[in-house]
Formats: C-alpha cells, sequence, structure tokens
C-alpha cells in the first residue's frame, strides 16, 4: 500500500509512521507513504489556505483551490484508488472498513482544519468522507493516523504472525478476551486455570466465551452484526441468564 497525505502540518506524521509496526511494513515494502503540504499549492505571497465562510458565521473554511491542486498533482504522479476526506460528517470508521481500505494498493487522505473544508471538496474531488467518532478534534491529522495504523497492519506479511491480527477486538465483530501472562499469581490475582491446563479446546471455548461476555456487557449493539453459530448462542444465553 501507498499513501499520499495532504496537511498543513506535515511534521505531525513522521514520529508516528516511522515507528514500530509501520516503519517494519516500510522496512518489508509492504507500505509507504508521501505528505504533501497543502500551502505548496496556494498562488499567493500568503500561502493562505483558509477564508471566511459565505454566509457568515465563526471559524475559516479550507479553500477548495489548493485541495484541488495538491490532489491534481498526486494523480499526475500515480493513480490512486481512493481520494479520502477525513471529517466529522463522514461513515463511521470501523475494523470492517479498515480491511476494506487493507487491500488497497493506493490511497490519498486530505487531513482538514479550521471550521469545515469547502464542500465542493466533498462533492466533487473525495470519493468519501470517513470520521472516527462522533466528537470534533482540531483537524483530520489523527484521525488519518489511526485509519493509517488500523489498516496497514492488516495487510498480509505486516504482523510477525497473521493470526494476531484476526485474533484482535472487531475483527470477527466481537470485542477481544481478556489475556493473561506470568506471574500465574500476582498480588493473589490468579490466571484462570483453564488457560494454563494445556487443553486446547478448552481454551478456545473460555476465550469464544469470554469475548460474547465482554461484548454483550460492554457493547450488545456488535452483536447484531456478526455471524453467531449455534454454540455461540447457546453461551450467549447462558450469559444473558447470569447478568440479568
Amino acid at each position: 500500500m501507498h499513501c499520499d497525505i495532504l496537511t498543513i502540518f506535515p511534521s505531525l506524521f513522521a514520529s508516528v509512521l516511522n515507528q514500530s509496526i509501520l516503519l517494519k511494513a516500510q522496512e518489508k515494502g509492504l507500505f509507504s507513504y508521501q505528505v504533501h503540504n497543502i500551502r505548496d499549492y496556494t498562488k499567493d505571497k500568503h500561502r493562505q489556505v483558509d477564508d471566511a465562510p459565505y454566509g457568515g458565521g465563526p471559524g475559516m473554511v479550507f479553500k477548495p483551490e489548493p485541495v484541488f491542486a495538491a490532489v491534481e498533482a498526486v494523480l499526475a504522479q500515480r493513480p490512486v484508488e481512493r481520494i479520502i476526506l477525513l471529517s466529522p460528517q463522514g461513515e463511521l470508521f470501523d475494523q470492517k472498513k479498515a480491511k476494506d481500505l487493507a487491500a488497497c494498493a493506493n490511497l490519498l487522505l486530505i487531513c482538514g482544519r479550521y471550521e469545515g473544508v469547502d464542500e465542493r471538496v466533498a462533492q466533487h474531488l473525495a470519493t468519501e468522507e470517513i470520521s472516527i467518532g462522533d466528537y470534533v478534534l482540531n483537524g483530520g491529522e489523527l484521525p488519518a493516523l489511526i485509519l493509517l495504523e488500523a489498516a496497514v497492519r492488516l495487510i498480509p506479511g505486516v504482523l510477525g504472525d497473521d493470526q494476531s491480527a484476526a485474533e484482535d477486538s472487531f475483527y470477527h465483530g466481537l470485542l477481544d478476551y481478556p489475556h493473561y501472562t506470568r506471574p500465574a499469581n500476582f498480588r493473589g490475582m490468579e490466571v484462570p486455570q483453564v488457560l494454563m491446563g494445556g487443553n486446547h479446546e478448552q481454551i478456545q471455548l473460555f476465550r469464544r466465551y469470554q469475548a460474547l461476555k465482554r461484548t454483550w456487557l460492554r457493547r450488545p449493539e456488535l452483536l447484531g452484526k456478526c455471524l453467531l453459530n449455534e454454540e455461540d448462542r447457546e453461551m450467549l444465553a447462558r450469559i444473558q441468564g447470569e447478568n440479568k
């Protein structure tokens, strides 16, 4: 995957993208990125990217000209499958969307700022808008980083063990089961015996039960979106009976 990122704060990205798993993905040739400063595509001496909104109101609005020019400059270099505007008005980002983006060869992310981005960018330039949640940030840079970290780790070969991604929270629609490591007894808090018994079938049942239980107690709305087999439904009925 290659990602072009449009922003007015290009220095925000290297400190995150050049660390840990994202750096390893680059070293393996599985991920690359290029950050473009939208101010480089302005035509006035002040490199202005914002202006007052038509109709009045508070704040400033991102101008369309430099954003269109920046995107067109990228498209002149390479084809892009998806042009994504990070926006509170966008479709909510989730694990399904992350898996979808992980399959793309070329992405382009537009990071807005100020009160908003001129609507013509959303209507006539971006292929989609994505939001990371129902709250407002100062700009699209942090959402862009979240989107990339969630998607890149799902590219086959990025993680040392691809099964790690398959067992993450939300991968199959459920929250993750609880994890434990040594020591077995820490200040009187003990690891469940089933995890130390070596019976892999019982361990899998325990983990599935715990994942269902966590999802039911914390995010019950997720259960309507995932496929449950008969055994899952039986465990869920037991969980619901125990937690009335």
